[in-house]
């Protein structure tokens, strides 16, 4: 990050209401943080209203999770691009390799400033039992490297996993590919429905170059207060 301003966050605002939205878009971005945005808001308001709510300026993880055949794909990922001009954009790395390629190919159309494809590997939400009712006999630590390496081997800039994968997916696809990191709660906070979860000084601490923060900004009684305090704990830990 080019702006010393800018802490690694993006601040997630899931919500469907567009004047809430601005609001906290606006305070994370006075914090140093960027914006993610979601398939909720999205449904809600569509790319009009991504404009609408990001501030000047603000970096835009654009997670919309892309999964279908690789044309369909790429053509999303080519829409998003044109219309919203995110930092990041998330896929499904399930999609197989010939959609990650896709997806890869046509974000590099757009040249220095095109989108950072991510790769979801294993949703925070799932741990091994959850991938056992889905019929994957993978441990978790096994699907997530498995993923993310075959993404990484097909074009993806990076990959969205869990803090406790860090260490995994660094041996596994090395220092520059980058790793997003949702799930990540400052300490004290609760993890809600998030099973594998750390705070963002043990995750920077171990090597994530993005954090994913929701609720502890965004449903704080002073969503300020808390960004300006996660932003301090980030930079106390540069």
């Amino acid at each position: 990050m080019a702006d010393p301003d800018r802490i690694p966050v993006f601040c997630a605002l899931d919500t469907t209401d567009l004047e809430a939205a601005g609001r906290l878009a606006a305070t994370a971005a006075a914090a140093g943080c960027g914006i993610k945005l979601g398939k909720e808001f999205f449904a809600a308001h569509g790319p009009e209203g991504v404009r609408r709510v990001r501030p000047e300026g603000t970096p835009l993880f654009l997670d919309l999770k892309f999964h279908d055949i690789p044309n369909t794909v790429a053509g999303a990922v080519r829409a998003a691009a044109q219309a919203m001009q995110p930092s990041f954009l998330t896929i499904h790395a399930s999609g197989g390799a010939a959609m990650v390629r896709a997806s890869a190919d046509a974000a590099a159309a757009f040249g220095p400033e095109r989108p950072r494809i991510l790769a979801v590997t294993v949703l925070t939400s799932l741990d091994a039992a959850d991938l056992a009712a889905i019929g994957v006999a993978s441990s978790v630590e096994v699907q997530v490297r498995c993923l993310a390496k075959l993404a990484q081997d097909h074009g993806a800039d990076g990959a969205v996993c869990a803090a406790a994968e860090i260490s995994i997916l660094r041996q596994t696809c090395g220092p520059n590919f980058l790793l997003v990191l949702p799930g990540i709660r400052p300490a004290g906070a609760e993890t809600g429905d998030q099973k594998r979860v750390m705070t963002p000084r043990q995750a920077l601490d171990l090597g994530a170059d993005w954090l994913v923060i929701g609720r502890p900004i965004t449903a704080a009684a002073d969503p300020a207060g808390a960004a300006r305090a996660i932003a301090a704990e980030i930079k106390a830990a540069a």
